[in-house]
């Protein structure tokens, strides 16, 4: 089995040396480095090429936000950077929806558990985000801004005097969408599932019945090529499909 190599970045000492000592003791995964402030993060990151950086988003110079967004201006084809996973204690809408916006591809809040870690580097490395659900429901529910005519981008308050912005359409997205549009019917079903509805609920709303439902949520799963429902809810978001 191909080891994940992260590495991590981390102010508090404790905590760093705890995840590290933790992660060391897992043979799927390999700790090429770590460091206690944003610029040292990046260097490190340049300099061992890690699949997963593990960022901690209160850095004391760069911050966890600012790191990901450096880095990832960086990513061409020529160049793959790490992936991202963002470590905080801060689950407020600003924080949250600034980290998103930069390019973080998981979020995990510092009280997780290490299984729950190892569970989110997991679903990280194999391509996919890890939204801790005390997260994701702010990213469901904060991204739906409105987009004016003409607009690529949905503005999210300023962080810290900072303003960032969700792209709203990846081109592997748009070709997708383009080749396999989803239905009225579909687009219905994928806003309640944005807007955190159940099957059950779903089917009420809309007067039909469960089975058809999931016919639908599997459709669009499909079409967006997403493995979960959070995953196709933040496509959606991001491609502005719903609002």
């Amino acid at each position: 089995m191909k080891k994940i190599r992260v590495a991590l970045i981390e102010d508090h000492d404790l905590t760093r040396v705890g995840i590290k000592t933790a992660l060391q003791q897992r043979q799927e995964i390999e700790v090429v480095g770590e460091a206690a402030n944003g610029t040292e993060g990046l260097n490190l990151l340049q300099r061992s090429q890690p699949d997963i950086a593990i960022v901690d988003i209160g850095l004391p110079d760069i911050d966890g936000i600012e790191l990901t967004k450096k880095l990832k201006e960086t990513q061409d084809e020529n160049n793959p950077v790490p992936k991202v996973l963002i470590l905080t204690l801060q689950d407020n809408e600003e924080a949250v929806m600034a980290a998103f916006a930069a390019g973080a591809d998981s979020y995990c809040m510092k009280d997780i558990s290490f299984d729950r870690l190892l569970e989110a580097l997991q679903v990280t490395q194999e391509g996919n985000s890890w939204i801790d659900p005390a997260i994701a429901k702010i990213v469901l529910s904060q991204t739906r801004q409105p987009i004016e005519p003409g607009s690529t981008t949905a503005q999210i308050p300023p962080v810290s005097s900072k303003t960032v912005a969700i792209q709203a359409t990846e081109p592997e997205y748009t070709n997708m969408l383009e080749a396999y549009p989803l239905t009225e019917r579909e687009l219905e079903v994928l806003q309640l599932i944005v807007e955190g509805f159940s099957n059950a609920q779903i089917a009420e709303k809309l007067y039909i019945t469960v089975g058809t439902v999931k016919t639908h949520v599997r459709n669009i799963l499909n079409k967006l090529c997403a493995d979960d429902r959070t995953q196709a809810a933040v496509r959606a978001l991001r491609s502005g499909l719903v609002g």
